[in-house]
């Protein structure tokens, strides 16, 4: 069977019951910590996957990477999962409980990219003009980046709007070559 067939089921099942128990943004945020865990932490994914491991200690793990103190909801979730031996597509169905939490709450995901730090003024701004635009709301990221001079470039769903020098510079030399 498809591991990304899988990883939805098992989020949808996740969000349906989280949404009856009126618990879905926790177990959004614990996700999010979990999906994120696992990216950060590259030998997590090989250590939950290591069939020498207790399930008790992989539990416990899982349970930490979820920030320590995870609902009861997310608790029962990872015990399904381990009882069903499907650790290995934990982190899809992360993703996957990400994603359709967005989709069922209509949350746009963006990134903002400077030059330089700014301020949160300008970032309430570039948030607003994005939350008009896509008529919900936005979790909103800022990253620097020295590497594109000035400017910026703001990305969200399949959006990129790239006012960086960087690329200005690139356009004109094109033109003049």
């Amino acid at each position: 069977m498809d591991l990304g067939v899988i990883s939805v089921r098992y989020a949808r099942a996740l969000i349906k019951s989280a949404t009856a128990l009126k618990v879905e943004d926790q177990v959004y945020k614990e996700m999010l910590t979990l999906y994120q865990s696992f990216l950060k932490v590259h030998d997590l994914k090989y250590t939950i996957d290591n069939p020498m491991l207790g399930k008790d200690k992989k539990t416990h793990l899982l349970e930490t990477a979820m920030g320590g103190n995870p609902s009861e909801l997310s608790r029962k979730f990872i015990a399904l999962v381990l009882k069903g031996d499907r650790e290995s597509t934990l982190q899809l169905m992360a993703a996957s409980y990400i994603s359709l939490y967005r989709q069922q709450k209509n949350i746009t995901s963006g990134i903002l990219t400077t030059a330089v730090p700014v301020t949160p003024v300008i970032e309430q701004k570039m948030q607003k003009l994005v939350e008009s635009r896509t008529k919900g709301t936005v979790e909103f990221k800022t990253e620097t980046d020295p590497d594109i001079i000035g400017g910026f470039i703001l990305e969200y769903d399949t959006y990129q709007l790239d006012a960086s020098v960087k690329t200005m510079l690139r356009t004109m030399y094109a033109q003049f070559l």
